[in-house]
């Protein structure tokens, strides 16, 4: 593929346009999902907080969360986003229940990180340039 001026799409050596492709499709292999999904998590939170408004929260939380989803569907495949999706919605409701116990902003730091740390060993921790990807390829011969 060749590219035709400046800010046009490639375009096939016949000439003719490639099917369409979303820029999630070119950062999809390189974006770590782990401080994306932890901050949904305490940023949805805070603006609940802050705002008062729990829907608000929830829409934050929708804001980064489905990007993470499209990222594992792409990278991952349909398993591991099902799965890293289902620790996102359980560690939602774990932190209103660990909330009772240690306070609303620990909980929610808790689950966060656990959130993160689920999110690094799915997914990241085998993209492309990430460091650990970077130790555990061949050497070049």
């Amino acid at each position: 593929m060749r590219l035709r001026g400046r800010g046009r799409r490639p375009r096939s050596a016949a000439g003719h346009a490639p099917a369409p492709y979303a820029i999630i499709d070119l950062m999809a292999p390189r974006i770590p999902t782990a401080p994306l999904a932890a901050g949904g998590l305490i940023a949805g939170y805070g603006v609940a907080v802050g705002s008062g408004s729990r829907p608000l929260g929830g829409a934050v939380m929708a804001a980064f969360g489905l990007p993470c989803i499209a990222i594992w569907l792409r990278r991952d495949g349909r398993r591991t986003a099902a799965e890293l999706t289902a620790v996102g919605l359980a560690a939602f409701a774990l932190s209103h229940v660990l909330g009772k116990l240690i306070g609303a902003w620990p909980s929610v730091l808790v689950v966060s990180a656990a959130t993160a740390g689920a999110c690094w060993w799915r997914s990241d921790l085998r993209r492309p340039g990430s460091r650990s990807a970077q130790l555990n390829s061949p050497a070049p011969t």
